[in-house]
């Protein structure tokens, strides 16, 4: 009897979700033909990329099989996975799903042909015999980056059956080398073909089209007992019959063909890098994380590279979360750079420094995060984002990759984003975890290290005086990161048994505000993370960047008492070493009970961090500690060697797959880890931090350069000034700084002069008057013709105070 297709009931479906970032395979093909990115959990497909790196195409394309009895098993749920490279720094996967009653062996990678992928599958039974068995593909698109507003429909191309899907201009193909038998089309948690096979054990012909909704598609695999092996190809493209096109291409030539040149493809690339291969548990650990920082790369975009293809926590996440982690991040993007550069590959760190400059906004700063086109996603401005990447264009000029000829090209770049940090800094927008303002030991060191690489960097084009600049600044604020960080005498201190310690974040003084007329926005001051912990109180290894960019000494006494109070209250020694938190009171995690971050939670071990401290370890001369560290870097990865944001840190939980030590439901792989780990493996190999900017070293550690200003800014209205020194105004806008010592008796007028980069500066001469005077000033505007009518005034003493 014939059947009439029908729309499937249950319109739109349940709300979207994605699914698990607990990744256990990335890959792409390393061809331009081929714009296609794919992630592996749990024995099945992901999300898939395409056309772009940021565009999110399906949620998931499982296995269901059915049986004898109301036999249903699904692999993702009911099988246990294995999964493993064809060969170290091969990003293409052999998966093996056992289950009960069957084993499914599948090998999956990308044509470098064109926009398809391939999965070739092989169905083997462990009770009763192949016939019995009936199998099924399930697919869930999300085109693009959204599970709402999709169509799914069964159609055919060329007289041979195909499962399409469509969605915001983009559309999907899943055919199959055994054609299709039943398929259907229906609403997730409604008809889709899931709930068809796990409620009635098959699929309802007659649904052959789901619209504008979260939608999925369900294929019966043509296997019989003699045809146990079968091929699946989804193709994509911008309509039906292109994606169709792709994907039957891709079976015609042939798994094995698409496979030899896909291992071709990456062979060539793994054998230009430097030779630091290191094995762990049967993994090559240094080539899975250049596989990871190369599959994070853009095709279409040069340069361009995503924080990681996962959505944290996204089981739990929905439409609302666009961009998860595939988003252009500029400080992970810039500790990419440095991955391919500790590795050998300088060819695509430098043209990470042309994107960079491709998306840099005119008044020099880069945006939070950004889509690959460079479109702002959050709209947050973050101060080392905007240091960061003069410390990649001095890492490549200082190497040789960034000769005169082509620094020449990149000093617009330069000169704008140095400027931008001289009129911004030092005060943060935000730390570098995206949450609170203030002064923060990271963002100082960033900002200080870029601007003395910024001064090389203008300096070696010919722009002295704009270096002269960036020097005094840079040497103004490092003399004073201990005023602005350091605390002493606090409960923390008595407990460590210190004299002091950096914290984590010293919020801006909320009683200053800023004038309207000189351009400064005021902080919100913000209670850090989610405790009611007073700011001095809270500790963070972001202090061991002053270390790591060569601002301070590892012996220094205040790093050393720091690093005590960090493993009193952060380090948490897990089974495979010691890790540690991001600060005390962090509320990015899973809660108590294993739930899912839901914008409360707890914060838990990241393995980064130990990268960074064997770092450290390594400037204090204790090599044998930074190859320990390695050792729980590397042992904190999930088997097949990808590196999670965050470890689970309490007792064990199956039911919500969190084992203590083992990877949590935050980022995988977190491509920053990687690139962390890439570089403590040149580091190591070297004997030296690779990634140290020597201009710190130079200046601070060896001739302990000391600045003859202190500078007064509507950001940071010093209220003290130590004998000596001179009094520096600087200001976003023309001004006439009308000023007095003896309490408007008498009065002077200094005018500002605008230097390079945007700052109206002028120095005040008060280095001969005695302690304790006091200088009275305010401004008047000549652009608007305006008075402050308010006056400041600083102390001149033995001594800077805020």
């Amino acid at each position: 009897m014939a059947v009439t297709p029908t729309v499937a009931q249950g319109a739109p479906g349940i709300p979207a979700r994605w699914t698990s970032s607990a990744k256990s395979g990335v890959g792409t093909a390393l061809s331009a033909k081929s714009p296609l990115w794919f992630t592996v959990s749990h024995g099945i497909l992901n999300e898939i990329y395409y056309p772009r790196l940021d565009s999110a195409c399906t949620r998931d394309l499982g296995l269901i099989v059915t049986g004898p009895g109301g036999y249903f098993s699904e692999e993702k749920r009911d099988a246990a996975h294995a999964i493993e490279p064809f060969e170290a720094g091969v990003p293409a996967y052999r998966l093996t799903n056992t289950a009960d009653a069957y084993r499914i062996d599948k090998r999956i990678l990308a044509d470098p042909a064109r926009p398809a992928l391939l999965q070739e599958i092989t169905f083997t039974p462990l009770k009763g015999s192949a016939g019995d068995y009936r199998v099924y593909a399930l697919l869930a698109p999300h085109l693009v980056n959204a599970g709402m507003g999709n169509t799914a429909w069964v159609g055919d191309h060329e007289g041979k059956p195909v499962l399409f899907a469509s969605g915001r201009g983009t559309c999907l193909a899943l055919v199959s080398s055994l054609s299709w038998r039943d398929c259907s089309a229906g609403y997730v948690g409604f008809s889709d073909g899931w709930q068809q096979l796990h409620n009635g054990g098959r699929l309802d012909p007659a649904c052959q089209r789901a619209e504008d909704g979260n939608v999925a598609l369900t294929g019966e695999i043509g296997f019989t007992p003699a045809s146990t092996k079968a091929v699946l190809a989804l193709g994509f493209g911008a309509t039906p019959d292109e994606a169709a096109q792709n994907a039957f291409a891709s079976l015609k030539r042939g798994f094995e063909p698409a496979a030899k040149s896909y291992v071709a493809n990456w062979r060539e690339w793994q054998q230009g890098l430097l030779p630091l291969d290191r094995h762990a548990s049967g993994t090559n650990t240094y080539r899975t994380s250049t596989a990871v920082l190369a599959t994070h790369r853009s095709i279409r975009t040069p340069g361009a590279a995503v924080a990681s293809l996962s959505i944290p926590w996204g089981f739990n996440k929905g439409d609302d979360d666009l961009g998860g982690y595939h988003l252009v991040w500029p400080r992970d993007l810039v500790e990419t750079a440095g991955g391919f550069l500790a590795a050998g590959d300088a060819d695509s760190a430098l043209r990470i420094l042309e994107y960079l400059r491709s998306i840099q906004q005119p008044d020099g700063h880069w945006s939070q995060n950004a889509w690959l086109d460079g479109s702002a996603y959050w709209p947050g401005i973050q101060m080392d984002e905007c240091a960061f990447p003069l410390l990649l264009a001095d890492a490549l000029h200082r190497t040789g990759h960034l000769p005169h000829a082509r620094l020449k090209t990149f000093l617009p770049m330069i000169e704008r984003a140095a400027g931008y940090v001289t009129r911004n800094g030092p005060v943060t927008g935000e730390d570098r975890w995206e949450e609170d303002a203030g002064f923060s030991p990271f963002t100082l060191a960033v900002e200080i290290a870029a601007l003395l690489a910024g001064a090389d960097l203008l300096g070696a084009g010919g722009k002295h005086e704009e270096a002269a600049y960036l020097r005094e600044t840079a040497d103004c604020w490092n003399e004073q990161v201990e005023r602005w960080t350091y605390v002493t005498d606090t409960a923390t201190c008595k407990a460590a048994g210190v004299e002091g310690y950096y914290v984590r974040i010293a919020p801006p003084d909320s009683a200053e505000a800023g004038s309207p007329k000189d351009g400064y926005v005021p902080i919100k001051n913000r209670p850090p993370g989610d405790t009611d912990r007073p700011a001095q109180e809270i500790v963070s290894p972001d202090a061991l960047a002053l270390v790591r960019f060569g601002l301070r000494a590892a012996d220094d006494p205040r790093i050393v008492n720091t690093v005590k109070v960090i493993d009193a209250q952060l380090r948490r020694d897990l089974p495979q070493g010691p890790l540690w938190y991001r600060y005390n009171g962090d509320g990015y995690g899973e809660h108590e009970d294993g739930a899912p971050f839901d914008g409360t939670g707890q914060g838990r071990p990241w393995p980064l961090l130990a990268g960074e401290r064997a770092h450290y370890e390594l400037t204090a001369g204790r090599k044998d500690a930074a190859l320990g560290l390695l050792g729980a870097l590397e042992g904190s990865a999930e088997p097949g060697g990808l590196l999670p944001e965050q470890v689970w840190d309490s007792g064990d939980m199956p039911e919500r797959e969190l084992l203590c030590g083992r990877p949590s439901g935050s980022a995988m792989p977190l491509v920053w880890a990687h690139s962390e780990h890439i570089k403590l493996l040149r580091s190591l190999r070297d004997g030296i931090v690779f990634d140290m900017p020597p201009q710190g070293v130079k200046r601070y550690i060896e001739d302990r350069t000391v600045s003859p200003f202190r500078t007064w800014r509507f950001n940071n209205k010093i209220r003290a000034l130590a004998a000596g020194k001179t009094l520096r105004i600087e200001l976003l806008a023309a001004a006439t700084v009308h000023w007095s010592t003896d309490n408007w008796a008498s009065a002077q007028d200094s005018k500002t002069k605008e230097n390079a980069f945007g700052v109206h500066l002028v120095d005040l001469p008060v280095a001969g008057l005695p302690s304790g005077s006091s200088l009275i000033f305010t401004f008047f505007w000549p652009g608007t013709g305006d008075w402050e009518n308010v006056d400041f005034s600083v102390i001149l003493g033995d001594q800077d105070s805020q």
